[in-house]
């Protein structure tokens, strides 16, 4: 088992087109029972990060300050956060495996509501790269589908804007958004870590908007 540890223009309608499927996939989740342990997954070809967290219900004050069984919310929890390893030198198919077999104990051990992967990129400069990260990401996918965890994507953007408020965010506004949303006493390391809590906060955020 592998360690875990613009005018009327182009702009304007590409701005309004990821608006659009935003809202479509918010209106979907919204359509879905609630997801209360949740797996984010940042793929990779080395190194995968993995984050759990689970949404725990918080008692509110109400505008009276009382406390009502009504204002209470939920709020994110980290339960778990590592990263799964292949080893550099083993050849593709192995190290697949290793990824694969990684994800299924992680899956085994904390059983979530739902999986949640960051999509792939359209815009690869390397075409090659997006292949082989495509290969990971599917078998990982599979691990999820095995078990019958639903599986949700965000784009790496759509993550930053909402986690951090800034859909170009650098990594370490990404550590740094996280580690208040979840309450932590330190930035979660390494980034993929970090990547990976963002995607599954992401998601909770995004099933939690009216």
């Amino acid at each position: 088992m592998p360690p875990r540890t613009q005018s009327l223009s182009t702009v304007n309608w590409a701005d309004k087109a990821r608006a659009g499927s935003t809202l479509r996939r918010v209106q979907r989740l919204s359509g879905l029972p609630t997801a209360h342990r949740i797996l984010g997954i940042d793929p990779g070809l080395h190194r995968t990060g993995y984050g759990v967290i689970e949404m725990r219900g918080v008692e509110a004050s109400s505008a009276s300050g009382a406390i009502t069984p009504r204002s209470a919310r939920l709020a994110p929890h980290l339960i778990e956060g590592g990263v799964l390893r292949a080893r550099a030198g083993d050849p593709f198919p192995k190290r697949l495996q290793s990824l694969y077999d990684g994800l299924v104990d992680v899956l085994r051990e904390h059983a979530p509501d739902a999986v949640v992967i960051e999509d792939l990129f359209s815009t690869y400069s390397h075409p090659r790269s997006a292949i082989l990260m495509a290969h990971a990401r599917g078998v990982l996918m599979l691990a999820a589908q095995q078990v019958e965890v639903p599986v949700h994507s965000f784009l790496p953007n759509e993550v930053k804007q909402v986690v951090a408020g800034n859909g170009h965010a650098t990594k370490v506004q990404i550590q740094n958004a996280v580690r208040v949303r979840l309450s932590l006493n330190a930035v979660p390391n390494p980034p993929d870590v970090a990547d990976a809590l963002a995607i599954a906060l992401c998601f909770a955020m995004r099933q939690s908007s009216p």
